[in-house]
């Protein structure tokens, strides 16, 4: 039998659509080899996010598929990620140690934003990423209760701060700095200049994504972080509920004028499901994240279900990703962490680290 040829493998290859990326793995650049010796095929896969959670099943997939060709007696599928740095809006420029800014914004408070925003991290990091997150409410910081962190941030030089670590990820948020019952009255000035303080004198350590906690609404805060923040993508969280999709809906057009991509919206609160009996309700209405998706052509990551857990376990300061990493409801965030760095991935990336910088010297 005649040695299977590159172009057939290929071919192969192609009719397996990767279910993150919603397209082939050759269409998205991910096939970095194809060796062939005889009837044995050996195949590298280089994903653009990190995929821990599915990455045998990759590798299964295409294996299958590379398989059916004929003249193949074994096939080697190695699946490994490599996350890059994406780019930004056109003014601004990438901040160092830090690959790819997410910022997780909802129109309206009340919606479950700091929650989805913190599991998303965890997330993240449990597929495989170096993950920070930034929590830029300065009026009402809720990251540090979240994540059970106490005591104050370090700074070795008395002018950066050492980001705070929890579950594997650094943290930095104004609420390491005050008392937690201390509120911050302050005029919109101070807080914008905060945030940009908070992100910019933070000593992050080789960040792949950097998840940044927005406060509900489109004002000040948010103007900032999309005109002064070099954000490669932002999330909307939502309720099903009218109004709260209404606010949702003027948060993905603030992000469309200032030119960041939505990567998605993650509707929450989706369902309740009655702990004594599991009847399931959608006590908030039903359908709207999917149809603000299909209005606005914008990927709906996933529905989280009204669960009293989610809610006990942040509170107390273990989210539900790291608290319950078997539950169903750590696995929707983790299919919302892997559609949205793969949702990224697609984007295009940021050469500029690959060049050096030209400094003109008079000898």
């Amino acid at each position: 039998m005649s040695e299977p040829t590159k172009e057939a493998i290929e071919a192969a290859i192609k009719e397996y659509k990767e279910p993150h990326l919603g397209r082939d793995l050759i269409a998205a650049h991910s096939i970095k080899d194809i060796a062939i010796d005889g009837g044995q095929v050996r195949v590298k896969v280089v994903l653009g996010f990190p995929a821990k959670g599915v990455q045998e099943a990759i590798a299964a997939a295409v294996k299958e598929k590379v398989m059916g060709v004929a003249g193949v007696n074994t096939a080697v599928v190695e699946v490994s990620w490599e996350i890059k740095a994406h780019s930004v809006q056109k003014s601004l420029k990438p901040i160092d140690n830090v690959k790819n800014i997410i910022a997780v914004a909802s129109g309206k408070g009340g919606v479950g934003k700091s929650t989805t925003a913190v599991n998303l991290a965890l997330a993240l990091s449990a597929e495989g990423a170096t993950v920070g997150i930034l929590d830029a409410d300065i009026y009402g910081p809720s990251q540090p209760r979240m994540l059970g962190i106490t005591g104050k941030p370090e700074s070795k030089d008395g002018k950066s701060l050492e980001p705070m670590n929890s579950y594997h990820l650094q943290a930095m948020s104004i609420g390491f700095l005050i008392d937690e019952e201390t509120p911050m009255i302050w005029r919109g000035p101070m807080v914008t200049q905060a945030l940009e303080q908070l992100l910019n004198d933070t000593n992050w350590a080789d960040l792949d994504y950097l998840v940044i906690d927005l406060p509900p609404g489109t004002g000040d805060t948010q103007l900032t972080l999309a005109q002064k923040v070099p954000v490669s993508g932002a999330i909307i969280v939502t309720t099903p509920q009218d109004i709260a999709l209404l606010d949702a809906r003027k948060g993905l057009k603030m992000f469309q004028k200032v030119e960041v991509p939505v990567l998605g919206i993650v509707e929450n609160m989706s369902i309740h499901i009655c702990s004594k009996c599991g009847h399931e309700e959608p006590i908030f209405g039903s359908g709207g994240g999917q149809s603000m998706s299909d209005q606005y052509g914008v990927d709906l990551l996933g529905s989280l279900p009204l669960e009293l857990h989610i809610r006990e376990e942040t509170d107390s300061g273990k989210p539900t990703v790291v608290a319950q990493p078997e539950s169903r409801a750590t696995e929707i965030y983790r299919e919302i962490a892997r559609k949205t760095a793969a949702k990224l991935s697609l984007q295009a990336k940021d050469y500029a680290a690959k060049f050096p910088r030209i400094v003109i010297q008079n000898n």
